[in-house]
C-alpha cells in the first residue's frame, strides 16, 4: 500500500490558489494518474473533514474529457464555502469506461489521502453514467466510503441498459423498415454503426409525417420508457394530449438513434468483444401492456386506423437478435450491479428523463431488495423534464439527506424534508421533489437474481 501511495503522490500535480473569493491558503490541485487520467482537487483551508469523490457522466469517444469534481459551479462554490473537499478524475478513456473509471476514482482518492491526510468522512457521488460508477464504487469498494449519492444514474447496469436500448430500434426497424437490412448490433466499427443509425433515422423522419408512422414511433418510445415531456423547451402535454406527447417522444427517439443506440453501442461492443444484448424470447405484447405509456399508444393506433394487435404480432414473428455469450460475460463481470450495499445510498432521478428513463430506479430497487440492502437504500424523485436537470438546491438537498442519515442513523427522504433542504440551500429556485414510484423496468438484469443470467 505504501509503494502504491508513493507512486500516486509522485504523479505530476500543479497547485494553484482558488478564485479570488476564496482564502489564499485554499488549494486547487490538478495532475495525472499513472493511467493517464487527469484529476482535480479543491480543498478549502478550513476543510471540514469530509471529502466528496465525484464521478462524471458519459463522454463519447473523441469528445473532450476533463477531470470534474462537482456537478456544476453553483454546487462547487457552495460546498467549498462550507468546507468540503471536492475531488474527481477524468477516467483514462472515454466511452463505456467503467473498467478505467473505478480504479481511476480510487487512485484519485489515494492521491488526496497522501497529500491531505485521511478524511473523517468519504462520500461517493456522481451523475448519469457517473451515478453508475458511484454505485459500482459503493458495492465493490465499500470499505473506502461511508455513503453514496447516485443522481440520474444508469443504475439498471450494463446488460439491462443495452437490452432496453435494443428494444425500440428493433421495433422501429421491424415496423418502418422491415426489408432494409439495417444492422442493430454486432457492428464491425463506428462507420457501420453510424451509417445504420442514420439509415434508421431517415425512416423515422419519414414516418413522423404520417399518423401511422407516429403511432409506431410512440410504440417504440413506450418500449424504452421515453416520457412524453422530456425537455424543458418542449410544450408540456395534458393528460390526453397524445399528439404533443408523441411529438416530444419523437425528438427523444431521434436522439437515441443518433448516439446511444448505435455509436455508443458499438464502442461498448468493442470493449465487450461482441454484442452483449439480446431480445430472444422477449414478449413485446406483454411489455407494452405493462408500460405506463400503453394508453397513449393504443389511442394513437386507433386514430391512425392501425391494428395494434397486427403490429405486435409482427414484432413477435420478426427474427430476433442474439447475444454473444463472451460479451455478455464481460458485461456481467464489469458492468452489472448486485444491489449489495454496506453503507447508505440515496438515489435521485427526474421523472421526465429520456436518456436514462426513471424506470432504471425500479431496476436497482429490485436488486437492493433481493440483496437485503433495503434498509440502507432510498430513492427520491424530482418532477421535472430532462436528464439530470436538478437545480443546485435539489442536488445539495440530496447530499444533506445522505449526511443526515449518516449522522442520525435514520432516513428522512420525504418530499417535504427534501424540499425544505433544497430551499435552504437555494432560496431562489422552487424545489420539485414529489411523491413518486416509477413503473417496473422493462428488462432488469442484476446479480441478485440468478434467473437473469438466462438470455
Amino acid at each position: 500500500m505504501r509503494i502504491r501511495l508513493a507512486l500516486l503522490t509522485a504523479c505530476l500535480s500543479v497547485a494553484t490558489a482558488l478564485p479570488a473569493q476564496a482564502a489564499a491558503t485554499d488549494t486547487h490541485l490538478e495532475g495525472r494518474l499513472p493511467s493517464g487520467a487527469a484529476y482535480v482537487m479543491d480543498v478549502p483551508a478550513s476543510w471540514n473533514g469530509t471529502v466528496l469523490l465525484y464521478s462524471h457522466g458519459y463522454a463519447p469517444a473523441g469528445a473532450p474529457n476533463p477531470a470534474q469534481n462537482t456537478p456544476g459551479a453553483a454546487a462547487r462554490d457552495k460546498l467549498l464555502a462550507e468546507g468540503y473537499a471536492l475531488i474527481g478524475s477524468s477516467y483514462a478513456t472515454n466511452g463505456w469506461a467503467v473498467t478505467e473509471a473505478v480504479p481511476d476514482q480510487l487512485a484519485t482518492l489515494d492521491v488526496f489521502t497522501g497529500k491531505f491526510g485521511a478524511a473523517r468522512r468519504t462520500l461517493a457521488w456522481g451523475t448519469s453514467y457517473g451515478g453508475f460508477v458511484t454505485t459500482m464504487l459503493a458495492e465493490r469498494h465499500a470499505g473506502r466510503f461511508d455513503g453514496s449519492l447516485s443522481m440520474c444514474g444508469l443504475v439498471q447496469g450494463g446488460v439491462a441498459n443495452w437490452n432496453s436500448t435494443l428494444d425500440p430500434v428493433f421495433a422501429l426497424r421491424t415496423l418502418l423498415a422491415p426489408d432494409s437490412g439495417i444492422r442493430l448490433a454486432g457492428f464491425a466499427g463506428q462507420t457501420e454503426a453510424v451509417a445504420a443509425g442514420k439509415a434508421l433515422t431517415t425512416k423515422v423522419d419519414a414516418a413522423q409525417r404520417t399518423p401511422e408512422g407516429r403511432a409506431r414511433i410512440a410504440l417504440a418510445a413506450a418500449l424504452h420508457g421515453i416520457p412524453g415531456y422530456n425537455d424543458a423547451s418542449q410544450t408540456e402535454p395534458g393528460p390526453t394530449d397524445w399528439e404533443t406527447q408523441q411529438a416530444n417522444q419523437y425528438t427523444a427517439v431521434r436522439g437515441l438513434l443518433q448516439m446511444p443506440a448505435f455509436s455508443w453501442r458499438q464502442e461498448a461492443e468493442s470493449r465487450a468483444g461482441g454484442n452483449p444484448s439480446w431480445n430472444t424470447g422477449v414478449d413485446y405484447t406483454a411489455m407494452l401492456a405493462r408500460s405506463p405509456l400503453y394508453k397513449e399508444v393504443k389511442e394513437l393506433y386507433k386514430e391512425a386506423g392501425l391494428s395494434l394487435r397486427t403490429d405486435l404480432s409482427a414484432l413477435g414473428r420478426a427474427p430476433r437478435v442474439s447475444a454473444d455469450p463472451p460479451a455478455v460475460r464481460w458485461m456481467r463481470n464489469t458492468s452489472v450491479l448486485s444491489g449489495r450495499l454496506a453503507d447508505p445510498q440515496l438515489n435521485i432521478h427526474t421523472t421526465g428523463d429520456a436518456l436514462i428513463p426513471v424506470q432504471a430506479e425500479s431496476a436497482y430497487r429490485r436488486a437492493a431488495g433481493a440483496a437485503g440492502s433495503a434498509p440502507l437504500f432510498r430513492q427520491a424523485y424530482v418532477d421535472a423534464p430532462g436528464h439530470c436537470t436538478f437545480t443546485p438546491g435539489e442536488t445539495l438537498a440530496a447530499l444533506r439527506t445522505l449526511e443526515n442519515r449518516l449522522d442520525t442513523g435514520r432516513w428522512d427522504t420525504s418530499p417535504a424534508a427534501l424540499n425544505a433542504r433544497a430551499t435552504a440551500a437555494d432560496p431562489t429556485a422552487e424545489p420539485r421533489y414529489v411523491p413518486y414510484r416509477p413503473a417496473a423496468y422493462p428488462r432488469p438484469y442484476d446479480l441478485a437474481h440468478p434467473g437473469d443470467t438466462r438470455p
